[in-house]
């Protein structure tokens, strides 16, 4: 007798939590099936989910409100903030987005090796740190910046302008969710990470089948050779073209994932970001829409450079892309003033420890790219 989907899953997820000791308890239920469901897309977004609003719950509101898309998941690894103060921005989300059906999974808490004391280390021998994410102190005054007070407890989760969640995130860990969805639907499943890639790393080393079984990976991060923006956030990187925060949080993590069997890697870096900007009137655009969370967006918005909105885009329509190049990726991972910075190399000209070929996307169709963010986050909420 042939299984069903949910009964795979299920068999599944129990058979690897009991291998790995990593699901913490049982998986969720499947929503009901239909072959229009069968049919969309299948992608889950590895998120480092702070809010309220701004480019990383932009990313995953895109996401949800693509109708040839099914969202299997939210994964979160701590980056721009610890991993439970993003669960609970996201669970809030959910609940605002009227979209409880869909799942968060809490990940890695800290990088593999990185910690906060190794990054000040780092900053005495090699100078100040832009941007650390959860690490950072004192928050630069650009931008609209709404943050919470620094606080170096991992576990605390202040309260929310936008709300306290009342659902729960799943008990079962990111990275046996990764591994357990691939395996559930072998080459359909995308990947796309906007955040840390601490999650991938530990689903990789886990599961050594994780990658090969994914379709593809889409990430944002990494930099190249970025032209400087009209906006205050290029003091990232003007004085350091191949340093960004994703790959600088965990850059161990990162050089992991980069040299897995992915069938496909697409990458988007800073250098295709510096020409966009979420405008004050974009946001004042978007309240006006027609998406129980458009009123969310207008109160809480913030204007940022599209950064995990590209991401999404460029795999939601890749005719967004207007330049990009072939070439094998890692990240520097010696404790040297090049910690976390992107390694590249033109193919066949690596030095052959198993990199990968990345597509690396280096310019984009900024009104395009505009029109299709707006257009999602005004749209009604499609049928689910």
């Amino acid at each position: 007798m042939m299984l069903t989907a949910c009964r795979r899953r299920s068999l599944y997820g129990a058979l690897l939590a009991l291998a790995t000791l990593l699901a913490l308890g049982a998986p969720h239920t499947c929503p009901a099936g239909s072959a229009d469901a069968a049919a969309r897309r299948k992608v889950i977004i590895d998120q480092d989910a702070f809010g309220p609003a701004g480019s990383n719950m932009q990313a995953i509101l895109m996401l949800m409100q693509a109708k040839d898309v099914e969202l299997l998941g939210i994964t979160i690894p701590s980056g721009d903030g610890w991993r439970d103060e993003e669960v609970s921005h996201t669970l809030r989300l959910l609940e605002i987005a009227q979209r409880t059906e869909i799942p968060v999974y809490p990940g890695a808490v800290f990088p593999l090796l990185n910690t906060q004391a190794r990054t000040k280390r780092w900053e005495d021998l090699y100078g100040k740190l832009f941007y650390k994410g959860a690490w950072t102190e004192s928050w630069p005054s650009e931008g609209a910046v709404r943050r919470t007070p620094y606080h170096a407890d991992p576990y605390l989760v202040p309260a929310s302008p936008a709300g306290t969640p009342t659902i729960k995130a799943q008990h079962e860990s990111a990275a046996s969710f990764l591994s357990r969805a691939v395996h559930e639907f072998p080459g359909q499943v995308t990947i796309i990470a906007a955040g840390p890639l601490t999650n991938l790393a530990l689903a990789s080393r886990l599961d050594p089948q994780f990658a090969a079984l994914a379709k593809e990976l889409v990430f944002m991060g990494g930099s190249f050779n970025p032209m400087p923006a009209d906006n205050p956030f290029a003091a990232e990187y003007v004085n350091a073209t191949r340093r960004e925060f994703n790959m600088r949080f965990d850059p161990e993590a990162a050089s992991i994932v980069l040299h897995e069997p992915w069938k496909k890697i697409t990458e988007v870096p800073i250098d295709p970001t510096t020409r966009t900007f979420f405008k004050p009137e974009f946001i004042r655009d978007v309240a006006t829409g027609q998406a129980p969370f458009d009123a969310y967006l207008g109160k809480f918005g913030q204007s940022y450079p599209l950064w995990d909105e590209l991401a999404v885009a460029v795999w939601l329509d890749p005719s967004i892309i207007s330049s990009s190049k072939k070439l094998l990726v890692d990240v520097d991972t010696s404790f040297t003033a090049g910690y976390g910075d992107t390694l590249s190399w033109a193919e066949g000209e690596g030095p052959g420890l198993g990199e990968r070929p990345v597509t690396v996307v280096l310019d984009a169709d900024v009104p395009k790219l505009e029109r299709l963010v707006i257009g999602l986050l005004k749209a009604p909420t499609p049928p689910h």
